[in-house]
C-alpha cells in the first residue's frame, strides 16, 4: 500500500487520487498513519462484504494463515523463491 503525507495530498492531489483509484493509499500526518483514501467502488465492495481480503494483527491471525506464513518464511530463509518471482 502506497503512503503519502497529508502535505502531499495538498500539493499533489492528482498523483494521490490517481494512486487511490488503483488501490487504497495511507495518508500520514506527523509520520503516523491517519487516513486511508480509496476509490468509492473499492469502499462499496468492502462495505458489502464483496472483498474477501482482511487485515489481521499477528496475534489474531487464523491458524491456517499462521501455518502458510510460517511455511513461506521458512522457504525464503532456505533461499528458495527469490528467483522464481515475476
Amino acid at each position: 500500500m502506497r503512503q503519502f503525507t497529508t502535505g502531499d495530498l495538498n500539493k499533489q492531489v492528482g498523483d494521490v487520487t490517481d494512486a487511490a483509484s488503483r488501490e487504497p493509499v495511507v495518508l500520514t500526518k506527523h509520520r503516523k498513519p491517519r487516513f486511508v483514501l480509496m476509490s468509492y467502488e473499492h469502499y462499496e465492495r468492502m462495505r458489502a462484504g464483496g472483498d474477501p481480503r482482511r487485515a489481521y494483527r499477528a496475534s489474531e491471525m487464523p491458524e491456517e494463515h499462521k501455518e502458510f506464513f510460517a511455511a513461506e518464511i521458512d522457504r525464503l530463509a532456505r533461499g528458495e523463491g527469490y528467483d522464481d518471482e515475476p
